[in-house]
């Protein structure tokens, strides 16, 4: 139990790849998103902060994992790179949606239901991130998800100046 509770916080705090010590996503009139890192040792793994100035618009993303589009069966079942990967694609597109980008993403929460997915959790995000700076971000491991055979879900905020 205690192994498990130190294992959450360390995900909770290393989860992260790729971010610059001070970037800036978009920038239009007041609005400005910001990405902060403080210690080094943050740095190319998560923002430590983000600051949003005159925000337009919030766009808050429900949980989302491999429900498959149409009818929310579970895809990939037993492969984690897969599910994350489809994951991100649905994120995506429905970032595009609201007109936004990963770019314009401030937080992630990540929930897996076993702690070994953690290293291809970073490699998946960071597939999906590309250049874009990594948002403020936290990792945590769940007994279970949504649904049997689920292996992640994925909580956004993204905020636009529009």
């Amino acid at each position: 139990m205690l192994r498990t509770a130190i294992l959450i916080a360390l995900g909770a705090f290393t989860f992260g790849l790729g971010s610059n010590a001070l970037s800036i996503a978009q920038s239009t009139s007041n609005f400005e998103k910001r990405n902060f890192n403080y210690d080094e040792w943050t740095k190319g793994k998560f923002s430590e902060v983000v600051t949003v100035t005159n925000p337009g618009k919030f766009i808050f993303l429900a949980g989302i994992g491999p429900e498959r589009e149409g009818d929310g069966k579970i895809v990939h079942e037993g492969n984690f790179m897969e599910q994350c990967r489809y994951a991100y694609m649905k994120i995506k597109k429905l970032l595009d949606a609201q007109g936004a980008t990963v770019s314009d993403v401030v937080r992630i929460m990540t929930y897996t239901t076993d702690v070994r997915f953690f290293q291809d959790a970073l490699k998946c995000r960071a597939e999906a991130f590309g250049s874009a700076p990594i948002p403020a971000s936290t990792f945590l491991v769940v007994s279970q998800l949504a649904w049997p055979n689920m292996a992640i879900e994925v909580d956004v905020t993204a905020m636009l100046a529009k």
